[in-house]
């Protein structure tokens, strides 16, 4: 059965201000949009596109990119207790003429690929809205669990802040009964994009 639709109206259902973007869950990590030839010279080496969507990052109407990237041998290296091989997340903003320029990176915004226990990979993709941008997660095994974390262009300091870190926990036998959890900036204050580690306990 698949549980997605199910966790994706659930989520939507508490993401009540109406700004935060709704996830599609119909897919996981759909194949990434054709980059730009600049965004593409501009990726450190040693990595690939994992996936990448186009929207507006900082509210200037025009469009910007959020790029996860990841390295092939991944599945060999990673290694979620000791040492997981981490996946960036780049933002790159438009500018006149069609100029893209690297905003923000963040390292621990992505769960590693083996982060999501029984259920493989845990990564499903980007959302991209208005100013806001989500990266969303599934994993577990008979314990499933999601985890939605938002992030708001602040337009006073230049750069994206942690807006909303939300998740659900249920079994897999009974996902009608599952906890929900959202913490926003009344519980974790003012997080830059560059300083979330998601690898800390909540």
């Amino acid at each position: 059965m698949n549980l997605l639709p199910k966790l994706h109206l659930a989520y939507c259902f508490i993401a009540f201000s109406g700004l935060l973007p709704c996830p599609d869950a119909s897919a996981q990590t759909s194949s990434p949009l054709k980059l730009p030839a600049a965004i593409q010279r501009a990726l450190p080496a040693g990595y690939q596109v994992l996936d990448a969507e186009q929207g507006d990052l900082n509210r200037d109407a025009l469009p910007d990119w959020a790029v996860v990237l990841h390295r092939a041998d991944e599945e060999k290296t990673s290694d979620v207790v000791n040492h997981p091989t981490k996946r960036p997340l780049l933002l790159f903003v438009g500018g006149p003429g069609g100029i893209n320029t690297l905003a923000a990176r963040s390292d621990n915004a992505v769960y590693c690929v083996d982060c999501g226990g029984m259920m493989g990979d845990p990564y499903q993709g980007l959302t991209l809205k208005n100013g806001y941008f989500t990266v969303e997660h599934y994993g577990g095994s008979a314990q499933r669990w999601t985890r939605f974390v938002t992030f708001r262009y602040d337009a006073a300091s230049r750069t994206w802040m942690l807006h909303r870190d939300g998740s659900e926990q249920f079994h897999a036998l009974d996902p009608e009964h599952g906890k929900t959890s959202m913490r926003t900036a009344k519980n974790f204050g003012r997080v830059p994009f560059a300083r979330f580690d998601i690898y800390q306990e909540k």
